[in-house]
């Protein structure tokens, strides 16, 4: 893992190298363009003070002339008077270049340069000429191309090539931290079994805020509980939470839903206080038979430097994770500080309006995500779901579900509680930001998709989901019911228009059903409460993002800005 960290923070120095010798080669061609430039303007000089006969000498056209027509009348030039193509292409050009040589824009350009050449003292015999600028010019022009051609591609497919090995080599190190982190549960197991105990579980206690809990937070749920049997999750109460870190943005209720909703959580317990002193620690172990408590590997230290889990780690309770790279709360309410108003409007026009919490300039944070979604995730946040029994009530519901929140896993459980399979489809992204414009969807489709993914009332899910139902996909996934919630994260969603557009059939078949929604929550709440707290939060993301950024320096000896924006191992 070490040796992957190292290879990652070489590639990333490589690419700012091959940056660095492509910023020094363009100015190596300016500089020989001007040094070409001075040595024309010298060769002009020169030539006006050596003797030189009354008729000048022949220019190249005329030369090729005279040896097509020894008799030295006058013809036009064209392509039918010379035999030798070489010929023609230098009558051509030689033509060309006396045509730019007389345009009046060269003429211009020239007397407005030796005019100030010429109040810097420069002698007349060397100022610049119309050929002279003409010459320059075709020379700097043709060499930028010729190095374009030859060259300029070459810086291209190499930071393309760096940026592919770097993403291999995190993904290694993800597979290496998976691969440690399975090595650990066993050494759990075999230290449970060493000390002769009969208990067939070893249960693992993590707590935290999950504020604005996402699919961050239920990864590191997934590696917590890896290592034991059962995991029981303790929740930070409100009052705690603000006396350490600010009030947070989500009550205590909706973070008990979100976390209760993720399926890798075995139990929860509410109202914890931040931070774990020795008489707590004593208690949940009692209390739930807690074998080790479990955070990530970032330090997680209070207001005034004390270590968060100094007791734990005391008492020899402690077991750390990595953590999520790619994400954190951090970057995802950043992204949310672009929001406006007029995200329903089909426009890319940037909008300020009431809700507009930070202007273009000040956006802190990147509004693409980093998160590397392979197959291997999507695999490991698959783990438990089955394909649907012959016999079962198949529900289907569907929707952008982006920013994964309280109201979206009130509503699911009360579709699946109609049925005993619930599938759920997850738009993609442009149909997303065709219906809802601006710069939605926040999340892509392959967070929105973990996150359903990590709830606990989804059986499966339909990447990509088609905006109408269809016969054929009723059909197709054994379909007997469609709901549709009451309350939405867009007017669009439950326009009676659109309804119908999206849910004709299951209309006419007589499948479809819309649900009161247990909670009025949505993506407009949370803007409403970043509104009333804005300069809080614009300081918070500032703050967090500057420890991030750190945190990345020490990991991997780079700054946020060139590997992953954030993370979350939990709080």
């Amino acid at each position: 893992e070490e040796r992957e960290r190292g290879r990652i923070a070489h590639l990333t120095d490589t690419m700012g190298e091959a940056r660095y010798r492509k910023c020094i080669c363009t100015f190596l061609e300016i500089l020989a363009t001007m040094v070409l430039l001075a040595v024309g303007v010298s060769a002009r000089g020169a030539a006006v003070e050596s003797p030189s006969s009354d008729a000048p000498p022949p220019t190249a056209a005329e030369a090729c002339a005279a040896a097509a027509d020894p008799t030295g009348k006058a013809r036009p030039l064209n392509v039918s008077v010379f035999g030798n193509p070489l010929c023609f292409m230098v009558v051509s050009s030689d033509s060309f270049l006396e045509y730019l040589s007389r345009s009046q824009p060269v003429s211009v350009a020239v007397d407005s340069i030796n005019a100030v050449l010429g109040r810097a003292g420069v002698p007349d015999r060397s100022l610049l000429t119309e050929d002279e600028l003409v010459l320059s010019l075709v020379a700097m022009i043709g060499t930028l191309v010729t190095y374009f051609l030859l060259f300029g591609k070459r810086h291209v497919r190499t930071r393309n090539m760096l940026a592919e090995e770097l993403v291999a080599a995190q993904q290694q190190v993800q597979n290496l931290e998976e691969a440690l982190l399975k090595a650990k549960a066993q050494d759990i197991q075999s230290a449970a079994a060493a000390k002769g105990r009969n208990k067939k579980e070893v249960r693992i206690f993590m707590d935290g805020a999950f504020d604005m809990m996402h699919y961050g937070h239920m990864n590191a749920f997934r590696k917590a509980a890896s290592l034991g049997t059962k995991l029981i999750v303790g929740i930070n109460s409100d009052a705690s939470i603000t006396a350490c870190k600010g009030a947070p943005l989500t009550n205590d209720q909706e973070r008990l839903t979100m976390v209760s909703g993720c399926k890798f959580v075995d139990e929860v317990v509410p109202g914890c206080p931040y931070v774990m002193n020795e008489k707590y620690l004593a208690y949940i172990i009692e209390k739930f038979s807690i074998d080790y408590v479990v955070h990530g590997d970032d330090p997680c230290l209070t207001p005034d430097g004390k270590d968060v889990y100094a007791a734990a780690k005391e008492a020899g309770k402690y077991q750390s994770i990595p953590r999520t790279e790619g994400v954190s709360t951090t970057d995802i309410v950043g992204r949310m500080l672009t929001m406006t108003t007029d995200h329903h409007l089909k426009t890319d026009e940037t909008t300020e309006d009431d809700l507009s919490v930070m202007s273009v300039t000040e956006r802190p944070l990147c509004e693409q995500s980093k998160f590397l979604t392979t197959s291997r995730m999507v695999r490991l946040f698959s783990q438990g779901m089955k394909a649907p029994e012959k016999g079962m009530r198949v529900i289907y519901m569907d929707g952008a579900f982006d920013m994964f929140h309280a109201g979206h896993v009130s509503i699911l459980k009360k579709a699946k509680d109609r049925g005993d399979y619930l599938i759920v489809g997850v738009h993609g992204d442009s149909l997303v930001n065709r219906v809802r414009g601006s710069n939605l969807p926040l999340m892509n489709v392959h967070e929105r998709t973990l996150s359903l993914m990590g709830c606990r009332y989804v059986d499966d899910v339909l990447i990509d989901a088609p905006y109408r139902v269809t016969p054929e996909m009723v059909a197709s996934l054994n379909i007997v019911e469609v709901v549709h919630g009451t309350i939405g994260d867009s007017d669009e969603e439950n326009d009676g228009h659109h309804l119908e557009e999206r849910y004709a059939y299951p209309m006419e078949a007589g499948v479809f059903t819309i649900l009161d929604s247990p909670s009025g929550f949505n993506i407009s709440t949370i803007m409403r409460r970043i509104q009333e707290n804005q300069e809080r939060f614009k300081a918070k993301i500032q703050k967090k993002k500057k420890a991030e950024a750190d945190y990345y320096n020490d990991r991997y000896g780079m700054n946020g800005k060139n590997g992953f924006k954030g993370s979350d191992g939990k709080r």
